[in-house]
């Protein structure tokens, strides 16, 4: 007994587990997560604030509603309380959707003590497995989980990407691409495109604006985003990297216009075909008032190959 007693002794002046703390941890681990495993109202669980990812009302949110209302949440939500006695869901916005839609009162959800920063890096972190995220969401993400991160590389209290930082001597943006698995430049393109005009950034999530010319328009003003978006609706075509970077130049030297955004919108690009565009306020008269939009293009592609053989009748070849 006394050489046990030893034992643990020296242990604890080692700063190692004791005896006893090795093989009753995992237990006690296990225990405390259970104990902060709860069914919390609904109505008292907070989204995120600015929360960066979508919880659309789609397919896969009905497969997951299915999917609740047989077996229940089988994965918790990560949930930390709020100092007015409410809570505010980290990880789990599309379980806790599904519950909502299913008719659920409450959410499984496990309880955790975290700070702002900390609470950040968890949320962001837990979506990074998502098999679809768009662009819009990577920005913001990006975004606000580099800034919880440069603050916490300020406080001496916390760990984690802190820890890391004072080891190997990297900054915030290099931890957060190794953990993102993309390039410190790939995660500095995504967080410019939270610069961009929300119009703008639909259309990048859209698939409209690619990534490398999106970041050069990204450091355009806003009310010169606005100006493009217009033209972008006039011209039916979005911009190219090389007009991007034209409309970037121009706007440093403070000679970007109006006008000077229309002519370069108006320049054919050299894989850019020809567009025919027609107003529905023009041509609405003359169609059908009961025609679905579906059907016009068909209504329209008749009419015109009628007029055409009308036109081959009324020919005067054809009539010598």
């Amino acid at each position: 007994m006394a050489e046990k007693e030893a034992k643990n002794k020296n242990d604890d002046s080692l700063g190692l587990p004791s005896f006893n703390d090795l093989f009753s941890s995992q237990e006690q681990r296990d225990d405390d997560k259970l104990s902060k495993i709860k069914d919390i109202p609904l109505e008292l669980i907070d989204d995120f604030p600015k929360h960066p990812y979508k919880v659309k009302d789609d397919e896969d949110m009905l497969n997951l509603v299915e999917s609740v209302k047989e077996h229940g949440v089988l994965t918790p939500a990560t949930i930390r309380p709020k100092e007015n006695g409410r809570f505010e869901i980290i990880s789990g916005h599309r379980r806790k959707r599904a519950c909502e839609l299913a008719g659920f009162s409450s959410l499984r959800s496990e309880v955790v003590e975290l700070d702002k920063d900390a609470a950040t890096v968890l949320m962001v972190e837990s979506n990074f497995q998502r098999t679809t995220i768009l662009p819009s969401e990577k920005a913001f993400a990006y975004k606000m989980r580099l800034d919880a991160m440069k603050r916490q590389g300020k406080r001496v209290d916390l760990t984690c990407a802190t820890v890391l930082h004072k080891l190997e001597n990297k900054k915030s943006r290099q931890i957060l691409a190794e953990q993102t698995g993309e390039s410190h430049e790939q995660v500095r393109k995504y967080i410019r495109l939270t610069e961009l005009i929300p119009e703008l950034l639909n259309l990048v999530d859209e698939g409209q604006i690619a990534l490398r010319p999106a970041v050069e328009l990204s450091y355009l003003p806003m009310f010169r985003q606005q100006d493009l978006h217009q033209c972008i609706d006039i011209y039916q075509c979005t911009p190219s990297h090389a007009q991007a970077l034209k409309m970037r130049s121009l706007s440093t030297e403070e000679k970007l216009t109006p006008e000077v955004i229309n002519l370069i919108m108006s320049e054919e690009k050299p894989n850019q075909k020809e567009k025919l565009i027609l107003r529905d306020e023009r041509i609405a008269k003359l169609l059908p008032p009961a025609l679905t939009a579906s059907k016009r293009e068909e209504y329209i592609i008749q009419a015109l190959e009628h007029y055409a053989k009308h036109r081959a009748r009324s020919s005067p070849d054809r009539e010598r």
